[in-house]
């Protein structure tokens, strides 16, 4: 008796904790702009979230990674827009959004169903199709791009933020799509936002909610890394392996080649935005009366029906990405405050594109994330609102009963609201 009573006491204590651990509450996650540039200064400002590094790894060398500039000799063009991903993520530091926007083009078949473009380029010696994008750049002249008159459906899409997207990685898909399920009942109906299954890349036939880019076209951040490589930049990897044109051409693919740890660049990407904190707060304004009077009018009048306030990510150890990442510590059970919902909405500012996801979503765009706006001069998905009350006016389809609203209160109340908006 004496033994088993000795033996039993360490379980249960240890079945306590264990328990206890379980329970945890979520933690905020670490907010700030800590990443500024380290070329000129390697690693001595950079801070990441405290997320485990590959061996051999680090933080400042994936920033630095993600801040390399590319020429023809590493495998830039012979199509590209940037010659490295800083030069388009760097408001007001490396990983956040900028002013540049890119072309997304296409035009309708007899069905009414969206089409992506044919461009002729090298005289019309060659033609390159498959993607709505059109680059703003090239390697020679005679790989340059050019509209299509016949291309109809025409839109510029701005640069999005990748800070904080490390956590946006780590939700699981059944909050997405729970907060998806849920707004209907807030909202009478009008607002639902569509959660779209897309492929994993580096888990071939798997699949998982879509949150990054425009159109949810990505569920994880190696996806989004290797597409954005070949469509930005041109350089080809090992999950995007082809290039858009052999026009110029003298690389040989895929150009991405792992580095002496074993990392590839898009590797070195993935990381550095897994690493990043969420955007902070102005936390002086964001104290003011003005600012917590206009944040419970944006409740009111429904604002955050799409612009979700708080968002709690999976558990640690969860498996994500079809299996190939698992959120860990620094990324687990921590409460993010992106505004945003992640979901695809038709609020009367469709771009006409489709990409990941069906023919539905061609008026649909991913809800833009409000973290980070004070560090924005322009607004929405085209960069074309100079105001953040233009920006709101020009919420229509499923957002215009919460337009009506704002547009319903006093000229006071509004200002509140655009200073709470302010301290995003």
């Amino acid at each position: 008796m004496y033994k088993k009573i000795r033996f039993s006491i360490p379980v249960i204590v240890l079945g306590l904790m264990l328990a206890a651990l379980a329970q945890q509450p979520p933690q905020e996650a670490p907010s700030g702009f800590a990443t500024p540039m380290v070329l000129t200064s390697p690693g001595t400002q950079s801070v990441s979230n405290g997320l485990a590094e590959p061996p051999g790894d680090n933080f400042p060398l994936d920033q630095a990674v993600f801040e390399k500039t590319h020429d023809a000799s590493t495998g830039l063009g012979p199509l590209f827009n940037e010659t490295s991903c800083v030069t388009c993520h760097q408001t007001p530091v490396t990983g956040a959004a900028s002013q540049i926007t890119e072309i997304r083009v296409g035009h309708h078949d007899d069905s009414g169903n969206f089409v992506n473009p044919s461009v002729m380029i090298n005289d019309g010696a060659a033609t390159v199709t498959g993607r709505s994008i059109i680059n703003d750049r090239a390697i020679c002249v005679q790989a340059q791009e050019h509209v299509p008159e016949a291309e109809n459906i025409r839109t510029l899409r701005a640069v999005l933020s990748t800070l904080g997207d490390g956590f946006v990685e780590a939700i699981d898909d059944n909050t997405l799509i729970g907060i998806a399920q849920s707004q209907p009942a807030q909202s009478g109906g009008v607002i639902q936002g569509e959660a779209i299954q897309v492929p994993v890349l580096e888990a071939p036939g798997q699949m998982r909610v879509g949150r990054f880019g425009w159109k949810d076209q990505h569920g994880s951040l190696l996806s989004f890394a290797a597409d954005a490589y070949l469509n930005e930049m041109g350089v080809t990897n090992r999950l995007k392996p082809t290039d858009t044109t052999q026009v110029c051409k003298t690389t040989q693919d895929p150009e991405d080649k792992p580095d002496s740890i074993g990392m590839a660049d898009i590797d070195h990407f993935a990381q550095f935005i897994r690493g990043t904190q969420v955007p902070p707060r102005d936390t002086v304004l964001a104290a003011s009366p003005d600012a917590q009077a206009g944040q419970k009018l944006f409740e009111s009048v429904g604002c955050n029906i799409c612009h979700v306030e708080s968002i709690t990510t999976a558990p640690e150890g969860t498996s994500v990405d079809g299996g190939t990442f698992t959120v860990s510590a620094a990324l687990a059970n921590k409460v993010i405050h992106p505004f945003g919902d992640y979901l695809l909405h038709d609020v009367g500012t469709g771009d006409g594109i489709v990409q990941a996801g069906p023919q539905d979503t061609a008026e649909k765009l991913r809800t833009a994330p409000l973290w980070g706006l004070r560090a924005k001069s322009r607004y929405m998905h085209d960069l074309a609102s100079l105001t953040l009350e233009n920006a709101i006016s020009r919420h229509k389809g499923e957002a215009r009963h919460v337009t009506h609203e704002f547009k319903a209160l006093t000229s006071t109340q509004q200002q509140q609201v655009i200073t709470f908006l302010k301290s995003l």
